[in-house]
């Protein structure tokens, strides 16, 4: 769309100099002519830029969504792990420092960090519950575990958006004419959220019986 409008100024601008209507027409009506298309095209690209960066913004409101439902998931789990294998405590600590942790994460540098270190203290989690049968029979914990598998995904799949809208924007803002524009209303560049291990953290909330 935005190279469409500016193929079109610049047709504009070639078609009325060749057809002689510049040279027609007063240079006191055609400079502010030139200068409206001119600045007609400048908002035009400063709107986009402005939609791109709005659609980063909503992306990573879904992701964080999806986190808070991870969050709200944990203390459950937590406290039904507690009643069948109690003496774990340094397990359900590491846990819930860890959720704590990414829970006072701001940015998306932050976020990456910190549900790395809850993705593994939550596959430590897991890990340990294979060793209480009665514990992996509760229907109460394998439906948290369901419930938990089926949240990952989804913010798996809000990662995937958001970096898709991420690369999108700082592609933009990193090439001509864009980069003017960004460069004068201070549009910066937005972080990527990676998360590592992300198979590793979907096999450890499966059951095996």
């Amino acid at each position: 769309m935005e190279a469409i409008f500016t193929i079109l100024i610049a047709l504009t601008i070639i078609v009325l100099w060749v057809s002689g209507l510049f040279g027609k027409i007063s240079w006191a009506i055609n400079l502010p002519v030139i200068g409206l298309l001119l600045i007609f095209w400048l908002v035009f690209l400063y709107n986009t830029l402005v939609k791109l960066r709005t659609r980063v913004r909503e992306a990573w409101a879904d992701i964080d969504v999806q986190l808070k439902r991870r969050y709200n998931l944990i203390p459950n789990l937590v406290e039904t792990a507690k009643g069948y294998a109690a003496h774990e405590k340094e397990v359900f600590e590491k846990v819930t420092e860890a959720r704590t942790k990414a829970m006072g994460a701001q940015t998306p540098a932050e976020h990456t960090k910190a549900e790395n270190m809850l993705t593994g203290a939550l596959k430590t989690l897991f890990a340990v519950s294979e060793n209480y049968p009665q514990l992996r029979a509760s229907e109460n914990f394998l439906e948290l575990q369901r419930e938990l598998r089926d949240t990952e995904d989804k913010v798996q799949a809000a990662r995937r958006f958001y970096n898709s809208n991420v690369r999108e924007y700082n592609i933009k803002i990193q090439s001509l004419p864009d980069k003017v524009i960004a460069s004068l209303f201070r549009f910066k560049r937005e972080e990527f959220f990676e998360l590592e291990e992300e198979t590793a953290a979907r096999e450890s909330v499966k059951v095996k019986f």
